[in-house]
């Protein structure tokens, strides 16, 4: 046997081995979901294109899980990602031109949708203005 016939044998070893070890490791993270996301202006309703969307896990104790996972929205605002686990991810999304967006979401099915719609930037508060007209009016003791 010639040194060149082994190899379909060691790749067929190797495939079958990868494929088991990737199966094992989803079995131990439990059930996983496919995330759909759908960036929006809130404005009109049109898609954000370009849109960055950052998944972070959240552990049992509130507190972001190891596992950062970061998308960019499609032409028409979508962006899909399977393999999410079970549990409650926080999501934002950064976009030129909008607010940050940020919340937390319960991933709970095989398929999860979230849509986001993203508001254009408020007014910056600045310590040089007077905010006397903004202010809770005071109450009088009874």
């Amino acid at each position: 046997m010639t040194r060149w016939s082994k190899i379909p044998r060691r790749l067929s070893l190797v495939v079958v081995l990868a494929v088991g070890v990737l199966v094992w490791a989803q079995d131990d993270d439990g059930p996983t979901s496919s995330l759909h996301v759908t960036v929006v202006r809130d404005s009109d309703g049109k898609p954000v294109k370009n849109a960055q969307v950052i998944l972070h896990p959240v552990n049992r104790k509130g507190k972001a899980a190891k596992g950062e996972m970061e998308l960019k929205t499609d032409p028409e605002g979508h962006a899909n990602v399977d393999g999410i686990p079970y549990g409650t991810t926080e999501v934002q999304v950064l976009a030129h031109g909008y607010r940050t967006f940020g919340d937390d979401f319960s991933v709970n099915q095989p398929a999860t949708e979230i849509t986001i719609k993203l508001k254009l930037p408020g007014s910056q508060y600045s310590v040089y203005e007077s905010h006397e007209d903004k202010k809770a009016p005071e109450q009088k003791p009874q």
